[in-house]
């Protein structure tokens, strides 16, 4: 077995494909238009589906919010800097929520950022990950 998808229901498809590729550098790997059921489903990610784990961002038709809840925590992403990653996502209009520096309580490098639907994006230092 391994994990195929992370599910995100999103409020406007447009925005959230632009930040998704656009701000944090991911490939639209497929979309597809579902009429009858009235919504569309887009998968991002920085490999082929056969080769990683990717986002599916799913819009329903004519629903332009939802609430997060609390049971969702983040994404994560390995990341070569996190800094770095932090100051070209900032540069590229996405915002970051936790600035890159160690985690408390361990030694990982991380930050936070939010995606235009609020759903928080962790990024990781590669190479500093303590497994937490």
């Amino acid at each position: 077995m391994r994990v195929l998808h992370t599910m995100l229901r999103v409020g406007d498809l447009d925005r959230s494909l632009k930040f998704y590729t656009d701000v944090l550098g991911m490939k639209l790997l497929r979309k597809k238009d579902y009429p009858d059921g009235q919504f569309t489903l887009a998968f991002v990610g920085y490999a082929p589906e056969s080769e990683q784990a990717v986002i599916e961002l799913t819009y329903n038709w004519g629903t332009s919010q939802y609430n997060l809840g609390d049971g969702f925590g983040h994404v994560a992403l390995e990341v070569d800097d996190v800094y770095r990653a932090c100051d070209d996502i900032k540069k590229r209009g996405g915002k970051v929520t936790r600035e890159a520096g160690p985690m408390k309580h361990g030694s990982t490098v991380i930050a936070f950022v939010a995606d235009p639907d609020g759903y928080k994006i962790e990024l990781i230092q590669k190479n500093t990950a303590d497994l937490k």
